[in-house]
């Protein structure tokens, strides 16, 4: 009679299917990466190489094509993305935290249906307002500035982002609040002290969701600046392969740069952001 605490062999069935999952995981990452690791080695080369083997190692590591994408507005371009991105990351987490919050924690009277107005934003197309927020913008003396599109992007991920984190606190036991409302807490300490930092995976996977919007959002971006100045990047790199179209070192070397930061932000807080999701979604 075998042992009780003899543990079962793992069968030939269910190696041949991990081996599967691990290969297509490989393969998986392979499609995902490559792409990726393509442009940024042809940031590497001249055109010659480019087009005489694009698919090669460089023959010769510069860092000249690099050098000459920052000079040419990448930089700029760089700073206006992450200040908008920054801003507008901020302002969303914390007015949508605030909001559900409010809409899980508090009671109020038409709470359905202020939860029902606040996801139909969800429904409205930017495409649709673009006429009337540039006028508005415009008389405000917003247009072409930083501002508008910080108030835009924080405006259209909103409801988004309130769903995401109303869906995370509808899981957090209410006897947190109870217990700190008796020893005198406020609203304001009850949500900054107790629930914020509960909701921290969510949190994380809302900031990330909406700096992939944000940084590559291109509409809005267009349409309300019209100055090297304040554009950001998906801007600025269209306008930068129109003037170097025919040097595409260069305009891959900046497509590398434009993309870097969003791949090592993912990197870092993928398990948050799985795990935010996972739960939030989940509840």
């Amino acid at each position: 009679m075998a042992a009780s605490g003899r543990t079962a062999r793992p069968t030939f069935g269910s190696a041949l299917a991990k081996a599967f999952l691990y290969s297509f995981l490989i393969c998986l990452g392979i499609v995902v990466l490559y792409p990726l690791v393509w442009m940024a080695l042809n940031g590497f080369k001249d055109n010659g190489q480019i087009f005489g083997d694009p698919f090669a190692l460089p023959s010769r590591w510069t860092w000249a094509n690099y050098v000459q994408a920052w000079n040419r507005g990448v930089r700029d371009y760089l700073v206006s993305s992450l200040l908008v991105t920054v801003a507008s990351a901020i302002c969303t987490v914390l007015i949508s935290a605030w909001t559900a919050y409010g809409l899980t924690r508090t009671p109020m009277p038409g709470k359905p249906l202020i939860v029902g107005l606040v996801l139909g934003g969800l429904m409205l197309s930017p495409t649709v307002a673009l006429i009337p927020l540039v006028r508005m913008l415009q008389a405000i003396g917003l247009y072409n500035t930083y501002w508008a599109l910080i108030i835009l992007y924080t405006a259209f991920r909103i409801p988004f982002s309130t769903f995401l984190i109303r869906a995370y606190m509808l899981g957090l036991p209410k006897d947190l609040d109870e217990a700190a409302r008796i020893d005198g807490a406020s609203e304001g300490q009850i949500f900054w002290r107790i629930i914020l930092p509960l909701c921290q995976p969510i949190i994380i996977s809302c900031i990330i969701l909406h700096v992939l919007f944000a940084w590559n959002e291109y509409l809005f971006a267009m349409v309300f600046t019209n100055g090297s100045a304040v554009q950001t990047l998906p801007v600025g790199l269209t306008s930068l392969m129109s003037k170097n179209g025919t040097n595409y070192g260069v305009v891959f070397a900046a497509m590398t740069i434009s993309a870097l930061p969003i791949v090592l932000l993912f990197f870092a807080a993928q398990r948050y952001f799985i795990r935010g999701l996972s739960e939030g979604i989940g509840k």
